[in-house]
């Protein structure tokens, strides 16, 4: 038996040494290859460098992550955070390179935004697995991250003289508010999930729960979806690296051939795992479950395969719209929230088979579900003051600006949605002592509304907001 175990902690041991290096070796060839382009363009602390070498050390370190969730083998953990401090030391040098250019913080758009974002998640998470030991806490927030550098790589990035309502002190008040709150409140989140694993919910209602965000994913996609089977996305002016717009606020849409026709069948397929799951309810099936489980491996392949189409299709070619003669061309950059919406819904299906393959391990390397559940507190009670100050601020610098601490602009009420949501869980929490699986709901039902707030009103919900 001794023997055994020293044949199987040798074998581990081998393994992790293996990932290490492999994840190293990944990191160190992909910072080679951007050093032979700063040779070649002479420019090495520029920005775009700088966030390149952040995602570089972001997503090397959410592997190693997933490798300590997957494994156990506690080695991980310090490469992870030797990663995402690599990560963060980047960030930090965008931030600043940012910041001096800009002769502002940034703070003056969505790409800045995010920007300062993902640094404060990244900062977090650091203390989160450092202070209160939630050490695979990186499993769901470098993710996360991830997603956020990825789509900053398309957003518009050049430094623009700040809009009229912007030059004002309250502005870096306002938003350095709005980004520790947000940060806070998708640490909640990460805590809240992982209070469910410990609290032993059913491994299939997590797959309901994935299969349900990942059907809206791609029925919110298929809102572009044109009769005939084509995709609709946003033209693009490469000279002047902006959408192409037929009129103030109305963007010029084009159509890619077939490529609804390929969003509907991966909806299907997506959908499968939830319907498979309902209809196990229904007949009390567990058999329907292994199927169901089964459907969500093809449904990344799927999805994994529409991610590829799309850029390809999307990312240099021109196109017919239904509203202009002619062809127009169109890019990445014109669709940004749908490229991190596909690669969104590849991550949350990842992290479900995660928890299917290797339940027990993160219910043994997670603290216990009480610890889990009063930290999700403690960072919502540091989450709430910044969203109240932030909406205070806001209304205050409303006021200097146009005149009205409260104009019903959609940003102000999704804002306020998002302050009552936060604020019905601490009235619950400390009059009601609300606990366990109905505050964790709390905490992620708060973060969706935080992200809708963040990037679906910016682009869906046009207002007085519409520059943020």
């Amino acid at each position: 038996m001794a023997r055994a175990e020293i044949a199987r902690g040798r074998a581990e041991a081998a393994n992790g040494t293996t990932l290490v290096v492999g994840v190293g070796l990944s990191i160190a060839f992909l910072l080679f290859i951007a050093f032979l382009n700063v040779v070649k363009n002479g420019n090495l602390a520029s920005e775009a460098n700088l966030l390149y070498a952040a995602l570089v050390f972001y997503a090397g370190a959410g592997a190693l992550y997933l490798g300590f969730g997957v494994t156990g083998t506690e080695s991980y953990i310090k490469f992870a955070s030797l990663s995402t401090w690599a990560g963060l030391i980047a960030n930090t040098g965008a931030v600043a390179h940012r910041w001096y250019e800009a002769g502002h913080p940034p703070f003056a758009s969505l790409y800045e935004m995010l920007l300062s974002f993902v640094w404060t998640l990244a900062a977090l998470t650091l203390i989160a697995e450092k202070r209160y030991g939630v050490k695979v806490i990186g499993t769901v927030t470098m993710p996360v991250a991830i997603v956020g550098v990825v789509l900053m790589q398309l957003l518009r990035s050049d430094v623009r003289p700040l809009v009229p309502a912007l030059q004002s002190t309250w502005l870096h008040v306002h938003v350095t508010l709005a980004m520790l709150a947000y940060a806070a409140c998708a640490l909640s989140f990460a805590l809240a999930m992982m209070f469910l694993i410990q609290d032993k919910m059913k491994t299939e209602t997590f797959l309901a729960a994935t299969s349900i965000f990942t059907v809206g994913v791609y029925a919110a996609i298929l809102t572009r979806f044109e009769r005939w089977g084509g995709l609709n996305v946003v033209a693009w002016d490469a000279d002047n690296k902006q959408e192409v717009f037929l009129s103030r606020g109305v963007r010029l849409f084009v159509t890619i051939p077939d490529l609804g026709w390929l969003m509907v069948l991966v909806l299907a397929a997506v959908a499968a795992p939830l319907a498979l799951y309902i209809f196990a309810l229904a007949k009390k099936n567990d058999g329907l479950i292994a199927t169901a489980n089964r459907a969500v491996f093809i449904s990344i392949l799927l999805q994994s395969l529409a991610l590829v189409f799309f850029v390809l299709r999307a990312r240099d070619g021109r196109y017919p719209s239904l509203d202009a003669d002619g062809l127009f061309a169109t890019s990445l950059a014109a669709s940004p929230f749908i490229l991190s919406a596909l690669v969104g819904g590849i991550f949350a299906n990842l992290l479900y088979l995660l928890l299917l393959w290797r339940r027990q391990d993160l219910e043994r390397l997670l603290p216990g579900s009480d610890d889990l559940d009063r930290i999700t507190y403690k960072t919502i009670c540091i989450a709430f003051p910044l969203l109240t100050l932030m909406i205070a601020a806001g209304a205050y610098w409303a006021n200097r600006a146009w005149g009205s601490y409260w104009n019903w602009d959609p940003k102000e009420t999704w804002a306020a949605i998002t302050w009552l949501v936060y604020a019905a869980y601490l009235h619950m929490r400390i009059t009601r002592g609300m606990r366990g699986r109905v505050a964790a709901y709390f905490a992620v039902g708060g973060f969706a509304v935080v992200m809708f707030t963040f990037f679906g009103v910016t682009y869906l919900l046009p207002g007085l907001h519409a520059y943020a």
